[in-house]
């Protein structure tokens, strides 16, 4: 985890006009602990003296300040990490049988010519400020 983590989120919230309380700071804890996205239900797992429902509220907020994104996979259930450019560029294997998500990186000449290529694209169509997610979807060993 950044050893800065708990400083930016600090300044992230105090800009979207929110404090980092005692929960906020649980979250972003485990979600800087954590090797991949989790659910609010491993959120909650991980910390028992959150509430659900203050769990969610929390992870909204956060959400809205820029410090977490959410990762909707195919399951029901959306997942939560915290945000890119807190933790470095990725992107997921999304299980489309039981919604399992995993992080993974490329090779930094593979992530160079796929940035090059949507570049282009963007470029075509007018876009700015571009970056990329990539999700691969399909079944994990245990569905497969």
């Amino acid at each position: 985890m950044r050893a800065d983590l708990h400083e930016i989120t600090s300044e992230r919230l105090a800009a979207d006009g929110q404090r980092y309380t005692r929960n906020r700071r649980a979250i972003v804890g485990i979600l800087g602990d954590a090797d991949r996205p989790l659910a609010l239900a491993e959120v909650l797992d991980l910390d028992d003296e959150l509430a659900q429902s203050s769990v969610y509220r929390n992870l909204a907020v956060l959400e809205a300040a820029g410090v977490v994104r959410k990762v909707v996979a195919t399951d029901e259930f959306a997942r939560y990490e915290l945000a890119e450019d807190l933790t470095g560029h990725h992107h997921h294997l999304l299980c489309s049988g039981c919604g399992a998500v995993e992080d993974f990186t490329l090779p930094a000449e593979v992530e160079h010519a796929l940035d090059a290529a949507l570049g282009a694209v963007a470029d075509r169509a007018g876009f700015e400020d571009v970056h990329h997610r990539l999700d691969l979807v399909g079944h994990c060993a245990r569905c497969a």
